[in-house]
């Protein structure tokens, strides 16, 4: 059942880190545009980019968790802690920063933004940078656990340390 859970974590989490860094190419690519630019493209992407970035980061958030729970008395548990940590950070940087200027910028008119709309955009695109920096932190240590060994730990507490490396 782990090889299924490790499986079903690194597809997810590595289809959201790419799709984060898609979005963080595009975005960065915007600077070089106007304000008129910078919104219509905006709005084009809320029209369905939050909508996939549901379908790939709660997939990868349950699969991650349920490969935590399934590698908890194993060697392979912290690096799948670790992996989990990083979204639940994405997530909470997203609900707390990314969400709330999305919600803003829906609102805004192509024609004529609001005149702080560079500030807006650069808070956007620094806590989108940092969330894709984690995303891809928490696929490539997913990936590099993936390889292990999976070794239980015993859970005798009479049990040597050497003892329960070797088990």
């Amino acid at each position: 059942m782990t090889k299924y859970a490790r499986f079903a974590s690194l597809v997810c989490a590595g289809l959201f880190a790419g799709f984060l860094t898609s979005v963080l190419v595009l975005e960065l690519s915007l600077r070089g545009f106007d304000s008129t630019v910078y919104t219509q493209v905006r709005l084009v992407e809320l029209d369905s980019l939050d909508k996939l970035a549901v379908a790939t980061l709660l997939p990868a958030l349950i699969a991650t968790a349920v490969l935590a729970y399934q590698t908890y008395r194993t060697n392979t548990r912290w690096p799948t802690v670790a992996a989990l940590a990083l979204l639940v950070f994405v997530l909470g940087l997203t609900l707390i920063v990314n969400l709330p200027i999305n919600s803003d910028q829906l609102h805004w008119n192509a024609q004529s933004p609001p005149s702080d709309w560079t500030d807006v955009r650069d808070r956007w695109q620094i806590a989108h940078a940092v969330r894709t920096v984690a995303a891809v932190l928490a696929f490539a240590v997913l990936a590099l656990a993936a390889p292990l060994p999976c070794t239980r730990r015993s859970s005798s507490p009479n049990t040597s340390r050497r003892d329960r490396l070797r088990a």
